[in-house]
């Protein structure tokens, strides 16, 4: 249960050398997080951006697949871990420690405590963005990492079921309680394009996530249609967005993270006024 302080207070501590960390959430798992994650990760890194990816999701670390790298992590020359580096993304996941067939048996708070680990004890360096893929849900590691680290703000991952949407408005709940920037929403699965006819079918749907983000009063960031491309580049460790990087789909999620970037400026426009001085 959140407290009264933790509704009130937002953490002050931030990781040096890191401009902007942005979360990467969902309501429930299996609405492609890690996809969006990976991808819009990429995106960032296109517009000439450093980037970092946190494989944050403990129990299910898919980042390492997607990226097309296996290695373990190792110590550098001052002894913090050293992220591993694929398509020139920063890495670091629990799948780099363990085997792919091994079960990550750990609790609650075991989990905020290796999130805390991979944040404070990494040497992650200068960089524009770092990108936390985090577990579905509002467990522990969603928690601890909104309490104890300066977040920019969290880009929210639905599909347009009504089950997921019931799910995620418990996730912005939290965030916002925290007083966590919600950045905006992305709507994944929204349809699938006959490749022949180039008709549309809203397989699971249709407008949920424009709904959600009109009734919450919150900037949709774009949709995102079905692809098995998307899942074949996953698979492969080449995502969407460098294996077919002229692709529709693409330019989808190099729309997403303007609209993100466009976003985050707008927030720090509020927090910091122009303040006019008369002489």
């Amino acid at each position: 249960m959140l407290t009264a302080e933790s509704e009130t207070s937002r953490p002050a501590p931030s990781l040096a050398g890191v401009q902007h960390i942005i979360a990467v959430a969902s309501g429930k798992g299996g609405v492609g997080k890690s996809t969006i994650s990976v991808n819009l990760s990429l995106a960032l890194s296109q517009e000439k951006k450093t980037v970092g990816l946190l494989d944050a999701d403990i129990y299910g670390p898919n980042i390492p697949q997607m990226m097309g790298i296996s290695k373990s992590l190792e110590k550098s020359p001052s002894g913090k871990i050293q992220p591993l580096v694929s398509h020139d993304i920063r890495l670091i996941s629990i799948g780099f420690v363990v085997g792919t067939s091994d079960a990550i048996i750990y609790r609650g708070p075991l989990v905020g405590k290796m999130i805390k680990r991979f944040l404070d004890d990494a040497e992650w360096g200068e960089l524009d963005y770092l990108v936390i893929d985090l577990p579905p849900g509002t467990g522990d590691a969603s928690l601890t990492l909104a309490q104890s680290t300066a977040l920019t703000g969290v880009v929210i991952v639905t599909t347009p079921q009504q089950v997921a949407l019931a799910d995620v408005r418990k996730s912005i709940s939290m965030f916002q309680r925290l007083r966590v920037p919600i950045l905006g929403i992305v709507e994944n699965m929204s349809y699938y394009v006959d490749p022949q006819s180039q008709s549309r079918s809203y397989i699971f749907g249709q407008g949920g996530g424009h709904v959600l983000s009109d009734e919450l009063d919150l900037p949709f960031l774009g949709e995102i249609p079905l692809d098995p491309a998307v899942c074949a580049g996953g698979d492969a460790g080449k995502p969407i967005f460098l294996s077919h990087p002229e692709s529709e789909l693409a330019e989808v999620f190099r729309q997403i993270s303007h609209n993100m970037t466009d976003r985050i400026s707008q927030l720090a426009r509020i927090d910091s006024p122009d303040i006019a001085i008369s002489s």
